[in-house]
């Protein structure tokens, strides 16, 4: 900075008009305050803009400054927020004929397709789903929120209902009841944890903004929120317990530096804790080169130090002469001191062992806590999802990114020849896994034999502690093109030159751990491939099948909420919610189950309800409201858009699908149009208090709830100044009768249904 306030100087001596261009307000502020103190703000203008390069035009006496010249490894713009209802947590799971289903009120039964129904003149597809005996329940499409497919133990066929009986309500007293006890339990731990005060750390510094704005790619707004969430609680006197959740690859590890560097900041130590040595060693070094222009000092704890190293990290830690510690389960050893401790981090708090659990239980007391995941074990996405723990979510991914290209095959020299040639030959590197010891440098000499123009390295977690490091080093500096390993990969390890996975007997593998693995590509702007092997003629275990097959259908991005539900699926959930809680969870369902804890929670807390929109709003008007098949042909792809359809709240909701219909499928028929208008009043009418629309001949009928949000009173009070003939039935369930001049239809509900909520609003 001391030389540009020379240049500048020399510059407005000869006469020149100096222009700065700075990416952001925030930024153009430092600027202007540096110019103030060097005293040379007249004859420089500072302008928010981008400019890819600087220029001098001697004629005209102009020179222009870009920030990137300013300031190293400046990035772009940062991007336009996305709304709120883009982030949320979708823990809905795709439902296909013939899979289990939960309706809240009716029970559990089996999806049995979708059927289209015409009722008093109405034509709409409807869910059907079969009971015990000939029981059959219709749902309506429009109301899809209300069934959730069963997610329990895998194998263990659950309990139908009927439709008819009290066996359903009886045994979700009886979970709600298992819950309660729990819940209290739960919640005495979080106040006593609430009790415990923290470090209150104060707002950000220069300094920290300055470390913020050197990052050299652009945020995604996901980021940004989440890092401004974590600081927020670290400013507050309470201790910060907080989850991360961010798919692999979404920067999760640049919201937590930030959130270590506030600590640093402010003179107090942080730790960062991992599960493998192969990732602590990734972390210290992108960590030395993220805070190089800061002085911390940063160490790293793992096999890759000796014991007379550790001990003498172990010794500054106590002394307060290492101020960042990144470190294996060695950092939860007894002889672990730090002399003020103020931030810990836990990555993949999942990867580590009850008694390790227990240790950090201990470190957490008084000291904040941020643990990151990127696929949440269940019970982890559970609490987070009630609200028990704070959760800040990373969905969006970054700029520049594709998803993974994911194939399930068979095991086969010409295709692994083809693959790896394919790699190389557009410079990038090769993961090859092989999760055995034994074996894995027979198999390096035959993908030698295959590919002998290739350098490969061989890595696993038997090897020295310098001898993995040097062969992690050579791969990641690219000296060798061929990185055959077992799973020592699998956590946060970034190469962005490496886009090829190859996983060979990928069968034996647990989906989470296939999500993860899966993750180490990808992380550049190239299409990247992964290729799931299982040996030539073996027979898969139906659990086998169904793990490769779902890790094929999660290649878009954002998948690791679904992941984490359908390995509760896969695995059994007997060992993550507890014996005592598994047998409830079971006879209602994973998501019955999340919603009963939540609404248990809300009652022991006090917590105001959430405003609901009914999901029982029921809309009986004479119109063909569908998609039809000539339309839309595959169920399972009409099912998804019924959803998206369903969600519609308001007029811009509706413009968004209608582009998405356009875009996907062509023109729209009158019956999907209808449809859309359908779903506008069901949830516009909803926030009425409306529980039904009904028509008879020239007259629109609506009944309301018992708790509707608008009295009826009001209603034909405020519908009266527009000139309506309006009839207010009293009775149990109060109703209006309107009397339209022509047939009413649904524009016309939709109509009188707008004219009331926006007087009232």
């Amino acid at each position: 900075m001391e030389m540009l306030g020379t240049e500048l100087k020399r510059y407005l001596k000869n006469g020149y008009r100096v222009v700065i261009a700075s990416s952001g307000g925030e930024r153009a502020d430092n600027i202007k305050e540096f110019l103030s103190r060097a005293g040379i703000e007249s004859g420089v203008e500072v302008r928010v803009g981008q400019l890819s390069s600087g220029m001098d035009l001697q004629d005209e006496k102009l020179l222009f400054l870009s920030e990137g010249e300013i300031f190293p490894n400046v990035k772009r713009s940062r991007r336009s927020s996305r709304s709120q209802k883009d982030r949320a947590i979708k823990a809905f799971t795709d439902v296909n004929k013939g899979d289990y289903v939960v309706h809240e009120n009716h029970g559990i039964g089996r999806f049995d397709g979708v059927e289209k129904l015409e009722i008093d003149g109405s034509v709409r597809d409807y869910l059907k789903i079969l009971y015990a005996g000939a029981d059959v329940l219709y749902v309506p499409v429009d109301q899809l929120e209300t069934i959730q497919k069963y997610v329990g133990s895998e194998g263990v066929a659950p309990k139908i209902n009927r439709l008819s009986g009290s066996d359903w309500q009886m045994t979700k007293e009886r979970a709600k009841a298992a819950i309660r006890d729990m819940a209290e339990d739960l919640l005495k731990l979080q106040a006593q944890r609430n009790a415990h005060k923290g470090w209150q750390f104060g707002p950000d510094s220069p300094w920290q903004k300055e470390f913020e704005d050197a990052f050299p790619y652009v945020e995604t707004q996901d980021q940004l929120r989440c890092a401004e969430e974590i600081k927020r609680d670290m400013e507050s006197p309470k201790a910060m317990d907080r989850l991360l959740c961010g798919d692999v690859g979404y920067g999760k590890t640049e919201v937590a530096a930030r959130a270590v560097f506030k600590c640093l900041d402010e003179g107090k130590q942080a730790a960062i804790l991992v599960p493998t040595t192969v990732l602590a060693n990734q972390h210290f070094h992108s960590f030395k080169e993220r805070f190089r222009d800061y002085p911390f000092n940063i160490e790293m704890l793992s096999r890759f130090r000796t014991e007379s190293q550790q001990a003498e990290i172990v010794r500054k830690l106590a002394k307060g002469d290492v101020d960042l510690v990144i470190g294996t389960h060695r950092l939860l050893s007894k002889d672990i001191r730090f002399k003020d401790l103020g931030l810990l981090v836990v990555d993949e708090e999942q990867r580590f062992g009850v008694e390790h659990k227990e240790r950090i239980k201990q470190l957490k007391t008084d000291v904040d806590v941020l643990t990151l995941s990127a696929t949440p074990i269940p019970r982890t996405l559970h609490m987070s999802l009630i609200g028990v723990r704070d959760m800040s979510v990373i969905e969006e991914p970054p700029e520049d990114r594709y998803p993974v290209q994911t194939y399930v095959m068979e095991q086969d020299d010409r295709m692994l020849t083809d693959v790896i040639r394919r790699e190389l030959g557009r410079g990038g590197q090769v993961y090859l896994v092989y999760n055995r010891v034994r074996g894995i440098q027979t198999l390096a000499r035959h993908v030698h034999e295959l590919v002998p123009e290739a350098t490969i390295s061989v890595g696993h977690g038997q090897m020295g502690e310098r001898e993995l490091e040097d062969v992690m080093m050579e791969f990641t500096e690219g000296r060798s093109q061929i990185l055959i390993s077992t799973t020592i990969i699998e956590s946060g390890i970034d190469i962005p030159n490496v886009n090829t996975i190859i996983i060979m007997d990928a069968d034996r593998f647990g989906l989470s751990q296939l999500y993860q693995l899966r993750g180490r590509v990808g992380r550049s702007n190239r299409i990247a491939y992964a290729y799931l092997l299982y040996k030539k003629d073996k027979v898969l275990s139906e659990q086998a099948e169904s793990r490769l097959r779902a890790i094929k259908e999660f290649t878009e991005f954002g998948s690791g909420f679904r992941v984490a539900m359908r390995d509760l699926e896969l695995r059994g959930a007997g060992n993550i919610l507890g014996v005592e809680q598994s047998g409830h969870m079971l006879s209602v369902g994973y998501e019955l189950y999340c919603k009963l804890v939540d609404e248990t929670v809300r009652e022991l807390t006090g917590a105001p309800e959430e405003e609901k929109i009914s999901s029982d709003t029921s809309i009986e008007l004479a119109v063909r409201a569908y998609l039809p098949e000539s339309y839309i042909s595959d169920e399972m792809t009409r099912l998804a858009m019924y959803k998206r359809i369903a969600s519609i709240q308001n007029f811009d909701d509706r413009m968004e699908v209608t582009d998405e219909l356009l875009d996907r499928f062509g023109d729209i028929p009158v019956e999907a149009d209808e449809l859309m208008d359908v779903a506008l009043l069901r949830n516009r009418a909803s926030r009425c208090g409306i529980s039904r629309i009904v028509s008879q001949k020239d007259r629109l009928v609506f009944l309301f709830d018992e708790k509707n949000l608008l009295k009826p009173e009001a209603f034909a009070r405020l519908m009266d100044a527009f000139g309506l003939r309006l009839t207010v039935y009293g009775g149990a369930v109060p109703r209006i009768s309107l009397t339209m001049s022509s047939a009413p239809a649904c524009q016309d509900a939709l109509a009188l249904v707008d004219c009331v909520l926006e007087k009232e609003e």
